[in-house]
């Protein structure tokens, strides 16, 4: 069997021979490559000057987004952090005004805090419990009192999934308690819907009733979908004629963006409905990596594509030393912490690559590392 992969990244650098070692690429799901549908509905894109507002295929792939969502209007942008720094900002259009958000959200983490250096939107952090929600006694805790010596207390944000919390999705009914318990402060909600067909299909709930609570939405294209780039937020109309005057504010419009837009509409009918594919993969996986000796994967946790693996064994490096001693094998894992590492599964990982990164990590562990898994080992 010949052990090369069809994604081939490894050491940081692009390898084009046909003879290159075998790359599984669990980093995330950010890391696909657009497939060959993709890339003919991309050159072959009615286009326009989307800033003048007349892009066919931005019209019509932002129409079907937001039917999907069951929201009036959406909005192409860019990448998830400027639709979430959008959404957060039109929100907040007064300066001095404070969001809720769980401490371990991507807008709070991961986002460069844009909110703050640039929307002057100041964060109110709630922790995020295991499975990704904030309490909501707490939430309510942190709706500032109408007083002079506050900010003002406008939108409250969650993430679903939440990938910090190991992909776990967020139900419902959660989303509509949260929603009501705004409304009657008079709060907006936005949601980081990133991975948000990730949490319908796991649920097994349609995406627009996981949302239907929420003000606006904002929805990656590029990561369990596996499009190139792109997200988009949605909401009302109100909501979307103030972004699309953000996204100009913030250099998102890009004229001729037709030819992105085709590849997220591409994503949307072939890529949705296989993410089953993605989180059966990431079962195996996690279950193979949990019967590892020095390793352990909390099972109750992966909901999803993605999977937090923790180092147990102390005679062992730590995170950051395994998942270099992986890349020589041609396996790829973020560290997250000394002791935790992190793979995501996409629809590029067959599950022959899940078998071929077990029988590395075993090998690893009974200390034979330098050879690569035999056949009979991957099967």
């Amino acid at each position: 069997m010949e052990l090369v992969s069809s994604n081939p990244v490894a050491n940081g650098s692009l390898r084009e021979s046909k003879s290159a070692p075998r790359v599984v690429d669990l980093r995330s799901d950010t890391v696909t490559r657009p497939t060959d549908t993709m890339r003919a509905a991309m050159a072959k894109a009615d286009v326009d000057d989307d800033v003048l507002g007349s892009d066919p295929t931005a019209d019509q792939l932002q129409r079907q987004v937001a039917k999907l969502m069951g929201k009036e209007a959406g909005l192409f942008v860019p990448s998830g952090t400027m639709g979430n720094l959008i959404s957060v900002l039109v929100h907040c259009e007064v300066r001095g005004s404070e969001v809720i958000l769980g401490s371990d959200s991507h807008i709070h983490v991961y986002e460069n805090g844009g909110i703050s250096t640039i929307g002057h939107v100041h964060p109110r952090v709630v922790p995020n419990k295991e499975d990704g929600t904030m309490d909501l006694r707490k939430i309510e805790a942190s709706i500032r009192p109408k007083e002079l010596l506050y900010a003002t207390t406008r939108l409250i944000c969650i993430e679903n999934t939440h990938a910090d919390c190991g992909g776990r999705c967020i139900t419902a009914e959660y989303t509509d308690k949260l929603g009501e318990l705004a409304k009657s402060y008079g709060l907006k909600v936005h949601v980081d819907g990133a991975r948000i067909f990730n949490a319908s299909t796991a649920l097994g709930v349609p995406v627009d009733r996981l949302v239907s609570a929420a003000d606006s939405v904002s929805v990656c294209l590029s990561k369990g979908l596996g499009a190139p780039v792109g997200s988009v937020i949605v909401g009302s109309q109100e909501f979307i004629a103030k972004a699309k005057k953000l996204r100009k504010t913030l250099g998102g419009g890009m004229r001729q963006v037709g030819v992105l837009c085709a590849a997220g509409l591409v994503a949307l009918h072939d890529m949705v409905g296989r993410l089953k594919d993605d989180h059966h993969k990431c079962r195996i996986l996690a279950e193979g990596l949990n019967g590892i000796d020095g390793l352990h994967v909390n099972l109750d946790a992966v909901h999803t594509n993605i999977v937090f693996v923790n180092i147990t064994a102390d005679s062992i490096p730590g995170a950051e030393e395994l998942c270099e001693a992986m890349k020589h094998e041609g396996v790829l894992a973020i560290p997250m912490s000394h002791t935790r590492f992190r793979f995501v599964t996409h629809h590029q990982i067959s599950e022959d690559d899940i078998r071929y990164t077990l029988a590395c990590f075993k090998n690893h562990f009974q200390g034979t590392l330098l050879r690569s898994p035999t056949v009979s080992e991957i099967a």
